[in-house]
């Protein structure tokens, strides 16, 4: 289920969704029968209740009915009342909500931007159909099937509809390449593209390896054991897991990752619910890292499966939880899939870390308020003084050692660190959240390529540095996108602005690999991390 951040105006956070655990269930089938007349309801039987008042509608309501949208909008409420984890999930909905949990998708390989009304290539996937036909970073895709796409205000979802389908099928494209005259013409055959769920993995510091995981997909135990074996291989001893803003996915993937830091027997969860009883998943073989300092990062995005692999690893005091409180899902999901397509997840059980802990935050059947309880944490200032969190401190738990820990809503970190709310300013949040930070980035890259590309990443970093002249030009640049010049708070906002910039320009360049080392130098809860395993 995608909800917004709704304190999006913090010009560091970026709005991510979270993906939320799911267990595959079995198939059922949704029949109506719409014949007869008037209301007639069998009382030994309650469930007809639902089926006969729908029959009366479509027979008798004043106004022809969408009936599919009527039982479709019926199911959803019904479900919201019973918890915020139970959904319904519509056919056309099904394959795009499942793609990044399945851990790949068919379509034609390319990582974009829209810049300045036009889909602009910010990479063409290694080995991918794009790739393999010429597609090249920079270019501009400005002709779908001989349709102009750019300059008609094209959106995401419109690209993919127009980028993505079923593999073997063709599409052409024309793209614009600088220094290159008229437009270049592509038949491109769609493929399977890999959706990766590590975004990166490198040495932070001296022995320290450092992997970030965005959601528990199909593929993410193998990702994370290539990473783990590549950073082992460069001397590592030490490990950070990053799970902020990961909001979960399948409830495996994070017991065999957990299982890989937890001796053979060791508890890592277990599940029960009134129609389950409860089942125990317990550390198996021995695993590749059970005794090397570990820490995990944590944040209120971080749900589901990544409180699982958190709560494991503090109750068996094997990781310190470093960051803020974690978002609160304690539920487990079953997915049913319908005759049409369709699916429904509905909760079927509560998990509880080995400590006993049920870490799901109340709810009082307002989705809408359960979901803007992120924002009151911030405006409560939970996010900035570790004494504001509210999570039910009176429920305590104790670790193996005898440490507490609490329940209540979310996992409470070992080692609090605040959200860092200096150099901000209205001028940063314009800037950023209209996009021209990004846009500058990609356009400087794009005409700096060449020159760029001297560099690795670690050099880049390193050496490469945002000038008081770019800082003008990109100022420059964001008067003529609507943002008028303001000296005292680019001031106010410089270290944040350069470190955007560079950040970003990286990303055009290395992809992630060039990006997070460059964007974390300034990331506080990581530098915190890194100071702990000293």
């Amino acid at each position: 289920m995608n909800r917004p951040k709704f304190y999006i105006y913090l010009p560091i956070f970026f709005a991510l969704v979270l993906i939320l655990g799911v267990l595959i269930g079995s198939t059922f089938s949704l029949s109506s029968n719409l014949g007869g007349g008037g209301i007639t309801v069998d009382a030994s039987n309650k469930y007809n209740k639902i089926e006969e008042i729908l029959k009366y509608i479509d027979q008798e309501y004043v106004d022809t009915v969408n009936n599919k949208k009527l039982i479709e909008s019926t199911i959803t409420s019904m479900l919201q009342t019973l918890d915020p984890h139970s959904a319904y999930i519509s056919a056309d909905e099904l394959a795009a909500d499942n793609e990044p949990l399945q851990g790949n998708f068919e379509g034609i390989g390319v990582e974009f931007n829209i810049v300045s009304d036009t889909i602009s290539v910010i990479d063409a996937i290694q080995g991918g159909p794009a790739e393999r036909v010429g597609i090249m970073a920079g270019d501009r895709i400005v002709k779908v099937e001989g349709k102009q796409v750019a300059g008609i205000k094209i959106t995401n979802k419109m690209v993919m509809e127009k980028l993505k389908g079923p593999g073997g099928t063709k599409v052409k494209v024309s793209v614009a390449r600088r220094r290159k005259p008229g437009l270049i013409d592509f038949t491109i055959t769609r493929g399977t593209i890999p959706i990766y769920s590590v975004d990166v993995a490198y040495m932070v510091a001296p022995q320290t390896g450092y992997i970030k995981i965005t959601r528990f997909a199909a593929t993410t135990y193998d990702e994370y054991m290539a990473a783990f074996k590549k950073l082992k291989a460069k001397g590592m001893q030490n490990l950070i897991i990053d799970l902020r803003q990961n909001g979960g996915g399948y409830l495996n993937t994070a017991t065999s990752i957990a299982d890989e830091f937890l001796d053979k027997g060791k508890e890592i969860l277990y599940t029960e619910g009134k129609a389950r009883p409860r089942k125990d998943y317990k550390a198996t073989s021995t695993g590749g890292f059970e005794t090397g300092k570990l820490i995990v990062l944590i944040d209120d995005g971080s749900a589901s499966a990544s409180e699982i692999l958190s709560g494991a690893l503090q109750d068996n005091d094997r990781a310190t939880i470093v960051g803020r409180r974690s978002f609160g899902k304690g539920l487990v999901q079953e997915q049913s899939e319908f005759s049409d397509g369709s699916a429904m997840r509905l909760t079927i059980a509560r998990y509880y870390t080995p400590s006993g802990r049920c870490i799901q935050k109340p709810y009082n059947g307002n989705i809408e308020e359960y979901y803007s309880e992120e924002y009151d944490r911030y405006k409560n200032g939970e996010l900035e003084n570790a004494d504001s969190i509210k999570n039910g401190n009176s429920q305590k738990y104790k670790t193996l050692s005898g440490r507490i820990v609490y329940g209540g809503g979310g996992i409470t970190p070992d080692v609090f660190v605040p959200l860092d709310t200096t150099g901000r300013s209205r001028y940063l949040t314009e800037v950023l959240y209209n996009g021209i930070v990004n846009d500058f980035a990609f356009e400087y890259a794009d005409k700096q390529r060449s020159t760029l590309k001297s560099y690795t990443p670690e050099s880049f970093n390193a050496n490469f540095e945002i000038t008081t002249a770019l800082l003008n030009e990109f100022a420059d640049y964001a008067a003529k996108g609507g943002v008028k010049r303001n000296d005292v708070q680019m001031k106010q906002s410089e270290t944040i602005l350069k470190n955007q910039l560079k950040s970003l320009i990286a990303r055009n360049i290395w992809n992630n690999d060039g990006f997070y080392p460059v964007y974390q130098s300034q990331d506080n809860v990581l530098k915190k991390a890194v100071e702990l395993m000293k």
